[in-house]
C-alpha cells in the first residue's frame, strides 16, 4: 500500500523511493509523492534499528515474485540483502536523510463514518472526477456538510455525481466535528477506500493545515487537499422535468453493454428512445453494423429520443448496484438537456446527471 503513494511519475529519484525503517517495534515502510505520503508499520522481529530508501517499483516486484514464508533484510554497506531459503538478492540503497516525513496532522475538522459507508460513498462519485488535470478543482471530490447532511460531489463536465448521507450520532451513519467545504484528491480517495476497517470502530478523517489524514490499525494516510472553489455544482442540476423512466438496473445494464460492442467505435453514443412500456436502445458502427436492444420500462410523459454515452451509463448503473438499488429513475425534459439518474428506491440520496450527446 506504502508504494502506491510513491511517484511513479517524477524526475526525483528519491520520491520513487519507499523509506524503510526498522524500530523497536517492527518495520516502517513509507512512500511519498511530495503530497500523498502512506505509512505502513508491519510486526517483525528486528535485531539493529536503522533506516534506508529503496526503489518501490523493484521492491514491490522481488517481493511480489517470492512464495510466503519468512524474508530476512540486511543492510550491507550501500545495498539492501533479501533472502529467503536459497534466494538472494542485493539491492542498492540510497540515504533516506531527505526522504519527506509524514506530517503530523491534529485536525479540529474530523469527519467519522463506518467504513463500508465510507466505501460506498467514494464508489458512488469517484468516476465522475476528472481524468486531465486541466482544472485541477476537478481532479478531487468535493466533501461539504451544513452539519446536517454530508454530501460528496464529483464532475468531470459531462457529468456529475451527488451522494448525501445524513449524519448520525448513534454510531450507525457519519457523524462530524464541524461544517466541512474540502476538495479530496481522487489518488488519496483510492487508497482510503481500501484501508483496512478499524474493527467495531468508524474511520475518522481529520483536516487541517490544508491536507486531511487517516489513522486506521498499522496504516497512516495524510495527502494535501486541492486547493480552490468548487463550480457551484447545484446550477447543473435540473429542478423541473416532464418525462420519467424507470427500468430494472440489471436489465438496462446488461442491454447497453452488449450495444456498446458496436457503440465503441461511435464515440460510445447509445441513443435512447422511450414510448409507452419499451425503452429502445440503439447504437451504429459505419464499419460494422447497426444494434438494437429493448427494455421494458415504466413511464410518464411523452415519448422521447435522446443518445448518451453508453460508458457513463454503465457507470451510473454500477454505481446505483454498489448501493443496493435494483432499479434507476430517469428525469428529462427535451431530448438536448441533461438528464437526471436516480434510485427508484432512494430518489434524494443520490443523483447523477449526464449531458447527451448528439443523436446523429
Amino acid at each position: 500500500m506504502a508504494n502506491v503513494a510513491a511517484a511513479g511519475r517524477t524526475s526525483i529519484e528519491l520520491l520513487q523511493s519507499l523509506k524503510l525503517e526498522a524500530t523497536d517495534t517492527g518495520l516502517r515502510i513509507l512512500g511519498c509523492d511530495g503530497e500523498l505520503w502512506v505509512e505502513r508499520t508491519v510486526p517483525c522481529a528486528v535485531h539493529e534499528i536503522g533506516s534506508w530508501c529503496v526503489s518501490g517499483k523493484l521492491l514491490v516486484d522481488l517481493l511480489g515474485s517470492l512464495p510466503d514464508g519468512d524474508l530476512h533484510l540486511e543492510v550491507d554497506g550501500h545495498a539492501l540483502v533479501l533472502s529467503q531459503g536459497p534466494s538472494v538478492y542485493r539491492v542498492n540503497v540510497h540515504d533516506p536523510a531527505d526522504f519527506p516525513e509524514i506530517p503530523d496532522l491534529d485536525g479540529q475538522n474530523r469527519l467519522a463514518m463506518p467504513a463500508d459507508t465510507l466505501k460506498s460513498a467514494i464508489d458512488s462519485v469517484l468516476y465522475a472526477v476528472a481524468k486531465d488535470g486541466h482544472r485541477q478543482i476537478l481532479t478531487g471530490v468535493l466533501f461539504e456538510c451544513d452539519g446536517a447532511t454530508l454530501r460528496l460531489v464529483s464532475t468531470d463536465t459531462h457529468r456529475l455525481a451527488l451522494r448525501r448521507i445524513e449524519l448520525s450520532g448513534d454510531g450507525t451513519g457519519p457523524t462530524i466535528g464541524s461544517e466541512l467545504n474540502y476538495v479530496l484528491p481522487e489518488k488519496a480517495l483510492r487508497l482510503a477506500r481500501n484501508l483496512p476497517a478499524p474493527e467495531g470502530k468508524p474511520i475518522e478523517i481529520r483536516f487541517a493545515e490544508r491536507r486531511m489524514a487517516i489513522d486506521v490499525p498499522s496504516v497512516r494516510l495524510v495527502s494535501q487537499l486541492i486547493e480552490g472553489t468548487f463550480p457551484a455544482y447545484e446550477r447543473v442540476i435540473p429542478t423541473e422535468f416532464t418525462r420519467t423512466w424507470t427500468v430494472e438496473i440489471d436489465q438496462l445494464a446488461e442491454k447497453i453493454k452488449r450495444t456498446m460492442i458496436l457503440a465503441r467505435d461511435n464515440a460510445g453514443r447509445v441513443c435512447f428512445c422511450g414510448d409507452g412500456d419499451q425503452l429502445i436502445l440503439t447504437a451504429r458502427s459505419e464499419e460494422k453494423g447497426e444494434a438494437k436492444e429493448e427494455v421494458p420500462m415504466l413511464s410518464t410523459g411523452p415519448a422521447l429520443e435522446t443518445a448518451f454515452n453508453g460508458a457513463y451509463v454503465l457507470d451510473v448503473l454500477n454505481a446505483l448496484s454498489g448501493m443496493g438499488a435494483s432499479g434507476v429513475r430517469i428525469e428529462m425534459t427535451e431530448s438536448q438537456r441533461p438528464a437526471v439518474f436516480r434510485s427508484a428506491d432512494d430518489p434524494e440520496g443520490y443523483l447523477a446527471v449526464i449531458m447527451p450527446m448528439a443523436l446523429r
